[in-house]
């Protein structure tokens, strides 16, 4: 399980707005439930019940990131950052034949040893 520390909740939390009513789930766990959705690219339903359930991860990105919570949170803690030493791009991609997406449509079944010499 992973959870923002306590230093990184507060360094955060002037961005959150403020509680009407109702006080809001434990703002560490369902940001950190976030966190670990996107960062591993699951869906809401696969988080972890640990976090909270998926329901109210994928509500609280949805209202904050309407409401642009998330974007200010990331546009300040970039500017609180020094330039950093070193950046990493991937540019991993996969580039398929331009005739492969034909072929499927046309239902053309190829054989193994075509679809070698294509790749």
């Amino acid at each position: 399980m992973y959870y923002l520390s306590q230093d990184q909740i507060n360094r955060i939390r002037p961005y959150f707005p403020a509680c009407r009513g109702v006080p809001r789930e434990d703002d560490r766990r369902i940001i950190s439930g976030i966190i670990h959705v996107i960062k591993r690219g699951l869906q809401w339903r696969d988080a972890p019940v640990e976090y909270a359930p998926h329901k109210t991860l994928y509500n609280r990105f949805i209202r904050w990131s309407e409401k642009g919570i998330f974007q200010k949170i990331f546009t300040e803690l970039v500017a609180m950052e020094d330039i950093p030493e070193q950046l990493q791009i991937d540019a991993t991609h996969i580039k398929a034949h331009r005739t492969a997406a034909s072929l499927l449509k046309k239902g053309i079944n190829l054989a193994p040893s075509v679809v070698q010499k294509v790749a």
